[in-house]
């Protein structure tokens, strides 16, 4: 037997099969999605006209609730009702508070039973005082049991007013004339005090509430003139007016509430409609341009670039990375001026970019 040629056959076929086994694992590498935060960009140059979408509202929105806790005995409305101001909407089960207030009464009159007997004992002790039958240390005592007295009965009766006023909470009414546009709870329901029971829309002048990027919002003033248009009235414009515009960003956006207002009432529109906000932007720079964080804007091999965002259509919390080469300008002080490469609208990533590439998945 050729004993090298047996050696040399066994260690080939313990190498294939090595190699066989290490090529049938097959390592499983966890995805790890990182977060990033982004702003949205609009040009800052040129005269233009932008659109936000909004939602309308009533001019005065309510949500009613009882200042008490306790369990819905009724309920007056439903959706949709007109009520006036003053009107019965929602009543708590009375019981509870009813006996309060019988107490309340009950500790009052003992106190007015105890403050007769110690103004009666006050003046049999001046009369004795003046006899020169009793001390002064005896009528000063009787004085101060009549004072007691006295200050006994003030304070059952206030506890008796806080009584009847929680009695009187009990009964929830409309402060200003409206409709009602939700009724959040049901008969034999326990709530607690402060719960929303209805909202109560009013006013027939609708308002939108919109969000404006930060770059934008200094050019926006209240009294401004602007259109609005809704997707359920089509075809239709709506002249509107700037009434507020917010001093704070919203949450941890970068944007800022403005509400606007209908200059007319229109019976075709109702609260919780989408609708669009069209303003017009006016600048001296006739150049267009957008401003991003100098830190927003890499350089490598390839030249100068940024990374912006698209969020995945069925997962609004995850986006698709895609680097967008750029073309900048000055550096100013609101941020690095970027002449090519960016559209409106675009999402750009201002945090975040140092481990992320392109067609990267990451979370907003």
């Amino acid at each position: 037997m050729n004993w090298g040629r047996f050696i040399f056959t066994i260690s080939v076929v313990l190498v294939i099969s090595q190699i066989y086994y290490s090529c049938g694992e097959k390592e499983t590498v966890q995805e790890v999605i990182r977060p990033v935060r982004y702003i949205e960009v609009f040009s800052t140059g040129g005269n233009r006209v932008r659109t936000f979408s909004g939602v309308a509202q009533a001019g005065v929105e309510s949500n009613l609730s009882f200042k008490v806790a306790g369990t819905v005995q009724k309920i007056w409305v439903k959706v949709g009702d007109n009520v006036k101001a003053g009107q019965r909407i929602a009543l708590i089960d009375p019981a509870d508070y009813q006996l309060q207030v019988q107490q309340a009464q009950a500790a009052l009159q003992q106190a007015e039973a105890q403050q007769r007997n110690a103004d009666a004992a006050y003046e049999r002790a001046m009369q004795l005082y003046e006899n020169r039958n009793i001390s002064k240390s005896d009528l000063d005592a009787a004085r101060a049991a009549a004072e007691s007295a006295d200050a006994a009965v003030k304070s059952m009766e206030k506890q008796l007013e806080l009584a009847q006023r929680q009695l009187n909470y009990t009964q929830l009414t409309a402060p200003i004339e409206g409709d009602i546009a939700q009724v959040s709870v049901e008969v034999n329901e326990n709530v607690r005090s402060g719960q929303n029971i209805v909202s109560l829309t009013a006013g027939s002048q609708i308002e939108v509430k919109i969000s404006v990027p930060e770059v934008l919002i200094t050019q926006i003033n209240e009294g401004k003139k602007v259109t609005v248009t809704f997707d359920a009235v089509p075809g239709r414009e709506f002249e509107a007016t700037i009434i507020e515009v917010g001093v704070a960003a919203v949450e941890m956006a970068a944007a800022f509430p403005v509400t606007i207002r209908l200059d007319r009432a229109s019976q075709e529109i109702r609260p919780g409609m989408a609708a669009s906000v069209s303003i017009g932007f006016e600048s001296t720079n006739q150049k267009e341009r957008f401003i991003v964080p100098s830190s927003a804007v890499l350089e490598d091999r390839q030249g100068r670039f940024v990374f912006t965002v698209k969020p995945v259509a069925d997962q609004p919390d995850f986006g698709i990375v895609h680097r967008r080469p750029v073309s900048v300008g000055e550096l100013t002080a609101e941020g690095l001026e970027i002449m090519q490469g960016l559209k409106d609208g675009d999402w750009v990533i201002t945090a975040g970019m140092s481990r992320i590439s392109d067609g990267q998945r990451v979370r907003l």
